[in-house]
């Protein structure tokens, strides 16, 4: 769950969770080599060209809702949603307003691929509100809307034209990446979900979450009084073959340490496996009590932390966030045409 506060003028509460685990197989783009067949003489007439390359994102994801919410998961294909024969919808929906959040994310080979990942505001179910519904309409617009000729590979773009046809009650955290196939990727985020990007075991580019307050990240909302696409950080970041892209929301980054992203991603060298991998180890963080979290180092520095006569003990917060889990991890590839 991104959070759990809704910015709507009325109150709300930390929602906790736990989760079950839920694979998903990554794909890579095919590689086409065209040959001719010419004569020695005709050899000779020939002007050589070098050999254009261009990038594609081989990605692999896993998500881990919450073992009570398993219940009810099912695939929105992509002819429920438009004509986006080369897009998969991943939305993960349960029967219970009252257990808290939602994560929905797509993968598309459009262009050189483009990802996106979006976290219900759990907050909502106090009103008697689903928040799966608001995060998982606005991904499936996403997706149809992707290769929309306004959008022109613009995330921003695409966030105003989802978010204005999304017409559910609730809001989300969300972040959007989209690559050409220069190695150009342009990222859109609104929240705290997050990206990271590896080159050669070093964390080169990294996005930032925002928040109005300790656990209330900025939000798309059904409500006129919040976020916007205008609210958006973007960030352009030019891909170079090899480089690996974490995105996710915030049940892994406030469990998981960049460094130990930057560890697991060197121990897997599947796609699919390393996202396995860090849902995995962010699972065990969030249940992990003990554990001193990036979530619970956050709230010390905002002041929440045990009280003082445990403080004298040496006592301090830690533990884990109990979240929505959802990684997907991205490795830029280059096709010789």
């Amino acid at each position: 769950m991104a959070g759990s506060r809704v910015m709507s003028g009325t109150g709300s509460k930390v929602w906790m969770t736990e989760f079950h685990s839920l694979r998903r197989s990554s794909y890579l783009p095919g590689f086409r080599i065209p040959f001719l067949s010419v004569s020695a003489a005709a050899a000779s007439q020939l002007t050589l060209h070098p050999i254009k390359s261009e990038m594609s994102l081989c990605i692999g994801t896993h998500i881990i809702p919450h073992p009570e919410k398993l219940r009810v998961c099912y695939v929105v294909s992509p002819s429920r949603v438009g004509d986006c024969s080369l897009t998969a919808i991943y939305v993960f929906a349960y029967p219970k307003i009252e257990r808290g959040g939602e994560d929905a994310f797509f993968t598309s080979s459009l262009n050189g691929g483009a990802i996106a990942v979006a976290d219900g505001v759990s907050g909502w179910a106090e009103q008697n509100v689903d928040p799966a519904l608001f995060s998982r309409e606005l991904i499936a617009n996403a997706s149809s809307m992707a290769e929309d000729t306004e959008v022109n590979y613009d995330p921003q773009v695409l966030l105003r034209k989802a978010h204005a046809a999304t017409t559910s009650k609730g809001s989300a955290t969300v972040i959007v990446a989209m690559m050409q196939q220069n190695g150009i990727l342009k990222v859109a985020n609104v929240g705290d979900c997050g990206m990271r990007v590896i080159r050669k075991g070093q964390v080169m580019f990294t996005t930032c979450p925002q928040e109005h307050y300790f656990d209330c990240p900025y939000q798309l909302s059904s409500e006129a009084s919040t976020q916007t696409y205008l609210d958006a950080v973007v960030s352009t970041v030019r891909l170079m073959e090899g480089d690996i892209i974490v995105m996710g929301s915030d049940g892994l980054f406030d469990n998981v340490y960049d460094r130990e992203i930057v560890s697991t991603i060197g121990s897997n060298n599947d796609v699919t496996e390393a996202a396995k991998a860090l849902a995995r180890l962010a699972r065990d963080h969030s249940m992990d009590f003990g554990f001193d979290s990036p979530y619970s180092s956050e709230a010390r520095t905002k002041g929440i932390d045990v009280p003082d006569w445990k403080k004298l003990l040496g006592m301090k917060l830690t533990g884990g966030k109990i979240d929505d889990i959802t990684v997907v991890v991205g490795k830029a590839v280059k096709l010789a045409l």
